[in-house]
């Protein structure tokens, strides 16, 4: 047992880089956001190119963007010719309401139609 423990042996030495810390996400405010959304929505912007130029992940400005959709904060134009493409954004004003009938929040969109906003609280009022 002896014999074998003196002989030559080869040691392989393994180097790794340590691995790399998951980035603190970015705080970013209304303002920047606004500014990278509107880059973004611009007609032919390529959203990935626009992210890494803000230094973020494009899946988080495709995030933004489709968040921004849903809750109506930016609207398709129309369209006013045959040839146009549907790219175009706006932003739409998404102030909303609160009303107080008895011990009931109603909170409604500022552009509700007071014709069906009468009739909501009408009812709300016979509830």
């Amino acid at each position: 047992m002896s014999e074998d423990m003196n002989q030559g042996r080869t040691f392989e030495i393994l180097t790794a880089e340590p691995v790399r810390k998951r980035r603190k996400p970015k705080l970013w405010s209304e303002e920047a956001k606004s500014l990278i959304l509107e880059q973004a929505l611009a007609p032919g912007a390529n959203v990935s190119a626009v992210a890494r130029a803000h230094g973020m992940d494009p899946s988080q400005l495709f995030g933004w963007r489709r968040a921004a959709l849903a809750s109506g904060s930016v609207q398709r134009l129309k369209a006013t010719g045959d040839n146009e493409a549907f790219t175009r954004f706006e932003a739409v004003r998404t102030d909303s309401v609160e009303i107080w009938v008895g011990d009931t929040t109603l909170r409604v969109s500022a552009s509700i139609d007071p014709a069906l906003l009468s009739g909501i609280v009408r009812a709300v009022r016979q509830a």
